[in-house]
Formats: structure tokens, C-alpha cells, sequence
């Protein structure tokens, strides 16, 4: 009997394996020079990185996670201050508010995941201070509503851009529209380090310039402290192994596209399903598809069905909303997300994929519903 196939929702192993030799070299190259704290590697990275995005400024942050929340200390975020956020989003979006010391607010998202900038105006109130629009799943929110919103109220955006490296809307890069915007450099991630990383994007020189201080106990270049800061500095070797990384990132994203055409090509035209948008099916998206989020009927079942075939899948953020973990006091209900996240999975979606492996996924899909057609029928 032929062993089923395995198909792991992330190949953790493969981060490493796949590029042993130049990982190895990165260490012993990092280590004997002794380089391990905001050296030049940091630097480079970070130069390169805010070219390829566009922006003037990127500054590299311990995870992304902080650097969410040195972003809402930096544009004053404090008590009786409200931001308005996708409950669709890992906690950490909301964790950042409430450190920085404002309430979190979470709102709707719509069809396609994402911030519903409609469920954005309704939920504004005397105090709201800012927008985080999290750019889910590779994808960009539609920027021009919500940057309509934060003008006629006077409201910053902070993007959440922790999934979204090189995802662009209007040909513009995530992360550069708002006040600031962050990525997140964790090892599952588009562009993935060995261990939590994270960075700040900013076109604007002063808040650039508090972020500097934020990271490093609110030191500036001079020494002087200033400010209250933490110690949230991306480590220099993980920074050497980005930078190595970055040489053959739009490759990664490539490939990446093609996957998720390979699941569009295969998945369309099943009534159980609804597929996140194609590549290039809407002129004003460019997708990197760090995720692969489907909805689907008898989700639990299919879940379970594709486990028994030896393929990994996931229910994100533990298969619930933020405004679900009542535990945090929210008492919110999002009719929208609540539906969501009964039918919500993703499926695998990495570099380490090959086509026969995608196919694979699909076929079991398809099976599966195949099988749900002739019971639903007897």
C-alpha cells in the first residue's frame, strides 16, 4: 500500500534546510566578527529594504509586535484614546493599543478579509485617535476609503502590515500609507528569519526619529535618554539573515502567486467554497499571498478530512476573532466576522510546495466534496 503523502500546513525544518550552506556561512561571518548588536548588517538591511518598499525610512524592531506598539507610543497614543481595528487580526494588534495604553476597538471586515471601511465610520467617536488596517493574508486594504476616513476626522493610520512585504495597492507598497506601518520578519512569514523579528516603516522624520529612541531605552545618537523606550532592537544576525534573504525575495513571492493560481485554477467552481480574489484579478491589488484563507461548508469535516490525508491545515488566530476572546473585555458582535469564523481555513500555502503537492490538496478537496454531494443527495 503507498504511503499517504504529507503535505505540512508550514515545513518549519525547511526555513533552515533549504539554505544550510549560506546560513552557516551568515553565522560563522556574524560571530567572528562579533557583530551582533546594531551593527552594519542592521543598517544595510535596512537601507535595502526601505528602497525596495519605498519608504524613506524602515527601522529593524525585535518582533513585530513591538513595533506595533513603539508606533502607537510614538504618535501618543495613551489613556482615553481609541484605535479602531479589524477584529479579523491576531491579538498582537489589539495587545499593541493596550500597552501603548489606549482602548482597542475592533470592527467588521468584509468579502475579502479585510478592514470594512464602512464598519471603520460607524464605529468613530470623540476619542478615536487612529486606524489599524491589518493587510491580511498578503492582501492591502482598499487605502483610499480609509485614508478618505482618517482625513475627515483627523484620525492617523498605523498599517498592520505584519503579512503584507510587498503587497501593494495602486502600486503602492503596505506599510507606507499611514503615519507608520509594520512588518513582521517571524520564521512562517513571507520574509522569515530564525526567530521574531520585526520592523517600523515611516516617511515621516520625526516620528522616525522617536522610533530610534523607542528601541533603544530612549537613548539618542548621542547617548542622551530622552524618553521612557524599551529595548526592541531586531538582533544583527537575524538582520544578516534577511538581508541574504532579500536577494531572492520577489522570487519567493513569484512563486507564491503560482500556488495560489494553481488553488484558484483548481478550486473554482465548487459551490462549498469561497476562494480569496485570483492574482492579478483586480487591477488595483498586486496579492503576495502569505496566506491561502478559504470559507467552506462543513468546515470542521473538511478540516478533518484533509488530516487524514496527511495534509496540514489551520484555523487562524486558534479559530477565533479578537472581539471572541471575551476574557480581554470586549463585548462587541460583528455579524460579518462571527459567520467568518465559522467557515474560515487556510490551507498550505509556502515555497517549499510543489505543484504535485498543491494538486494533492485540491484532489482531497474536491473528494471530499464529492462524497458531502452523494450523502446530501441519498
Amino acid at each position: 500500500m503507498a504511503a499517504t503523502p504529507k503535505v505540512p500546513f508550514f515545513d518549519y525544518p525547511d526555513v533552515f534546510c533549504s539554505d544550510e550552506e549560506q546560513l552557516m556561512e551568515i553565522f560563522s561571518d556574524v560571530g567572528r566578527r562579533g557583530a551582533f548588536i546594531q551593527q552594519r548588517d542592521l543598517k544595510e538591511f535596512e537601507g535595502r529594504l526601505a528602497e525596495y518598499i519605498g519608504a524613506k525610512y524602515v527601522l529593524g524592531i525585535a518582533n513585530a509586535t513591538d513595533a506595533l506598539h513603539l508606533a502607537f507610543r510614538a504618535i501618543g497614543i495613551g489613556a482615553k484614546d481609541e484605535v479602531i481595528f479589524c477584529s479579523h487580526t491576531m491579538v498582537a494588534t489589539a495587545a499593541a493599543v493596550h500597552f501603548a495604553g489606549g482602548t482597542p476597538v475592533p470592527v467588521d471586515c468584509r468579502e475579502d478579509h479585510l478592514i470594512d471601511p464602512d464598519a471603520v465610520k460607524r464605529a468613530i467617536t470623540p476619542r478615536t485617535k487612529a486606524i489599524v488596517p491589518t493587510q491580511l493574508n498578503g492582501r492591502t486594504a482598499d487605502m483610499d476609503a480609509l485614508q478618505t476616513i482618517a482625513d475627515e476626522h483627523g484620525l492617523e493610520i498605523i498599517e498592520d502590515s505584519a503579512q503584507a512585504l510587498g503587497s501593494k495597492f495602486k502600486g503602492r507598497c503596505a506599510g507606507t500609507f499611514g503615519k507608520a506601518g509594520c512588518i513582521s520578519f517571524y520564521p512562517a512569514k513571507t520574509l522569515g528569519c530564525l526567530g521574531d523579528g520585526g520592523c517600523v516603516i515611516t516617511n515621516d522624520d520625526e516620528m522616525h526619529r522617536k522610533l530610534q529612541m523607542l528601541r533603544d531605552h530612549g537613548r539618542g545618537e548621542d547617548g542622551e535618554v530622552r524618553m521612557w523606550g524599551l529595548n526592541s532592537r531586531l538582533d544583527n544576525l537575524q538582520a544578516a539573515i534577511l538581508n541574504r534573504k532579500l536577494d531572492s525575495y520577489d522570487q519567493a513571492v513569484t512563486r507564491r502567486r503560482e500556488v495560489a493560481a494553481i488553488y484558484d485554477q483548481q478550486l473554482t467552481g465548487l459551490s462549498q467554497l469561497a476562494l480569496p480574489p485570483a492574482p492579478d484579478s483586480h487591477p488595483s491589488h498586486f496579492d503576495i499571498f502569505q496566506n491561502y484563507e478559504i470559507e467552506a461548508e462543513h468546515r470542521n469535516q473538511l478540516q478533518a478530512h484533509l488530516k487524514s490525508n496527511g495534509i496540514g491545515t489551520l484555523l487562524p488566530w486558534g479559530g477565533k476573532a479578537v472581539h471572541q476572546f471575551r476574557n480581554l473585555g470586549f463585548s462587541q458582535e460583528l455579524p460579518f466576522t462571527n459567520r467568518l469564523f465559522d467557515r474560515v481555513l487556510m490551507l498550505p500555502l509556502n515555497t517549499s510546495l510543489s505543484d504535485d503537492d498543491v494538486l494533492y490538496v485540491c484532489g482531497s478537496i474536491r473528494e471530499f466534496y464529492a462524497v458531502e454531494r452523494i450523502a446530501d443527495a441519498a
